[in-house]
């Protein structure tokens, strides 16, 4: 009986350590293909024991094709030095005792122990992993979900945004009317009256359906619908609108049109939706203000495009504020939802122009945006 020097015996004792607290399964095999050391990992993994298993072909660890084809692998690696594994690695599958198979990454080295070549396979079982990345396949399904009703939840707030002119127009237009028939029969006057104030209410709630179907077009395809309009109308309809309820503010405005550039290639209901929007938030930027005028303008823009400006009074845009003032959510405002600039972005973007602001010259804020030019021609 042999017996194992000092040296021997540290060297073992050290290899048996090594053995039981590798965290990756641990298989040493020979130039035969028999297994000669097998780790607690791997027994766990495997379901053997090593004392059962040490001296059995590594086959044994391996599902079809597999089994059948590594003693010639190993064959071939001896007499070509040809390597398909062997210091390279890969994902494959291995067999557990009790017959199914799962997925592991391989690695194997080789070495040479007294003369002997020796092979040494690395082994992780990649069943946790997957089932890691099939939860964050599920995970980022469920993200999508979210930024799915995130998009429907932003589309609700637009279109809450947008109707909020034409129906507070239908709701003042129609208080006016019930006043007006309150106390007693209306004579011929008051029943015109009545009638106009019907009529525009009428008209503000085509509006708003008008508002509903082009948002939603837009939104769905990012088209436009554009025609030849003329401009100086379509800025006097949205100045009116924009104008309901605010003249107990005492708001001064001047229109000022380049009879040069009165014909645009627009949707006349979107770009009056920027212009009502603007008009708006100008207006509101100036509530508190001692002067209130309100300046429209338009301008050429180069050869091809036509520039509206709508300028304040008012307390202007803060520092802090300006580099995200045309993003989803940021509003100047207290109580505001933060959809109304992005959306005029979106919209004047769409019709292959820009929209920015810059301090007025006299306060306040001056924003700026282009339409493409229909080409000037005598009204």
């Amino acid at each position: 009986m042999k017996h194992l020097s000092s040296t021997e015996a540290s060297g073992a004792t050290h290899l048996r350590s090594i053995l039981a607290t590798v965290p990756d399964a641990m298989v040493v095999i020979d130039d035969k293909g028999r297994i000669v050391s097998f780790s607690a990992a791997a027994e766990k993994m495997f379901g053997f024991s090593e004392g059962e298993i040490l001296g059995e072909n590594v086959s044994i660890l391996m599902p079809s094709p597999d089994r059948e084809r590594h003693d010639r692998y190993i064959g071939t690696y001896l007499e070509t030095g040809e390597r398909k594994i062997i210091g390279i690695g890969r994902v494959t599958t291995a067999r557990h005792r009790d017959g199914y198979t799962f997925p592991i990454e391989l690695s194997i080295g080789e070495a040479d122990s007294g003369g002997q070549r020796i092979f040494t396979g690395f082994i992780r079982d990649l069943t946790e992993r997957q089932h890691a990345e099939m939860r964050l396949q599920d995970l980022q399904a469920e993200l999508a979900h979210v930024g799915r009703v995130s998009e429907v939840g932003t589309l609700a707030s637009a279109l809450a945004h947008e109707l909020n002119q034409p129906l507070a127009a239908i709701a003042n237009y129609c208080e006016a009317a019930r006043d007006m028939v309150t106390g007693g029969a209306p004579d011929a006057a008051t029943l015109a009256l009545v009638r106009e104030a019907l009529d525009e209410a009428a008209q503000q709630s085509i509006r708003a359906g008008q508002i509903v179907r082009r948002l939603r077009d837009f939104i769905t395809y990012g088209q436009t619908d554009r025609k030849v309009e003329h401009l100086p109308r379509l800025i006097a309809e949205a100045n009116a609108l924009g104008l309901v309820g605010s003249r107990e503010y005492g708001i001064e405005v001047d229109i000022d049109v380049d009879p040069t550039a009165t014909r645009v290639l627009v949707d006349r209901i979107q770009i009056q939706q920027v212009l009502l929007n603007l008009i708006r938030n100008a207006i509101d930027a100036m509530i508190d203000t001692r002067v209130k005028q309100l300046a429209i303008s338009t301008a050429r823009e180069g050869e091809e495009m036509v520039r509206i400006t709508v300028a304040d009074t008012g307390k202007g845009i803060a520092k802090d504020m300006a580099p995200q003032l045309f993003q989803p959510f940021v509003s100047s405002k207290e109580h505001g939802m933060g959809i109304g600039l992005s959306i005029c972005r979106t919209i004047i973007e769409a019709h292959g122009g820009r929209i920015w602001f810059e301090p007025g010259r006299a306060g306040g804020t001056m924003f700026h945006f282009t339409v493409p030019d229909a080409g000037a021609v005598d009204e």
